[in-house]
């Protein structure tokens, strides 16, 4: 599906008229049916009753219009943008991220974004999951930077990318000569997690219970930079994301699998909300990012290893 199709689809469904609809949007009157015969086939509905030379919507019809002049609406005030002087744009963009994309991931993006757009204020805020909820829920907040939250939340989410979560020891650790470890080789080995109430936390437990392994929790903590401290110091295990984990001396990386606790980070909003120019911009940056740092990452998944 293309966007003329969308074009073409609602300058038909707005006059009903071949012709009226061939003129606004400036092509033939054939290649108009055409085009409309093809988005049909795609879709695999019929769109358009056509009774001699009267055109009418069908249910099918009216069900998809909507939605193909909300995706144009949102399509032209991205061309605005993209046509706006980043230097005139003004306002304020809040964000509330949890304390894993506060590390690297927020501030590359906020860097990017205040270069290109330097009268927009930043307000970036580091708060727990339930927090950005309640903020964004409030329009305390314009946009939250978390982990998918639970099934029934009411907001708005946008997954960015995949993210594998690992296991991190210290160069003295007895596992840290190990390329890769099997959940249920955690069975019995002492760790420290986030606590129960995290939803990282419930994902592991999951993982844990999935492969009948019992690991010695021996702490919990709800940072991850003390964490990272008593893993230095002591033969214990973290697991946590991949991109959390700072590039101390140190520190060593296991991947994990059987099963593999994976995390989807992504973009929180409130449910139709309407969005200003400054907080589309940011957005957009996000989702460049995160694009990038995902190639990135699988690039050097695929390099070969000693």
């Amino acid at each position: 599906m293309e966007l003329r199709h969308l074009r073409y689809f609602v300058a038909l469904a707005e006059t009903l008229n071949f012709t009226r609809a061939a003129e606004r949007v400036h092509v033939t009157q054939s290649t108009l049916s055409h085009q409309i015969k093809q988005l049909e086939g795609e879709i695999g509905e019929q769109l358009f009753d056509r009774l001699g030379r009267r055109v009418t919507l069908t249910e099918s019809g009216e069900g998809f219009l909507p939605f193909a002049m909300r995706a144009l609406t949102e399509v032209d005030l991205g061309l605005g943008i993209l046509k706006q002087d980043p230097a005139q744009v003004s306002g304020v963009v809040r964000v509330g991220a949890t304390h894993t994309f506060n590390i690297e991931f927020i501030p590359a993006c906020a860097a990017d974004f205040i270069a290109r757009y330097p009268t927009v204020k930043m307000v970036i805020e580091e708060l727990a999951a339930d927090a950005i909820d309640a903020g964004l829920k409030a329009e305390t907040l314009d946009i939250g930077i978390a982990y998918r939250p639970a099934a029934n939340s009411d907001l708005r989410f946008e997954p960015l990318y995949n993210e594998e979560m690992v296991l991190v020891v210290s160069d003295r650790h007895p596992l840290a000569a190990r390329k890769r470890l099997r959940m249920i080789e955690l069975h019995r080995q002492r760790l420290v997690l986030l606590p129960r109430g995290f939803a990282t936390r419930q994902l592991l437990d999951e993982c844990f219970n999935a492969c009948a392994a019992q690991p010695l929790v021996v702490m919990e903590m709800n940072a991850l930079a003390p964490m990272f401290g008593l893993v230095l110091r002591a033969a214990i295990g973290a697991i946590v994301a991949k991109s959390a984990v700072p590039a101390t001396p140190g520190l060593h990386i296991i991947p994990l699998e059987s099963p593999t606790p994976v995390r989807t980070p992504g973009m929180l909003w409130k449910r139709d909300s309407t969005q200003t120019a400054p907080v589309r911009s940011f957005a957009s940056i996000v989702r460049r990012t995160a694009l990038h740092r995902s190639s990135v990452s699988r690039r050097k998944a695929k390099l070969p290893t000693d």
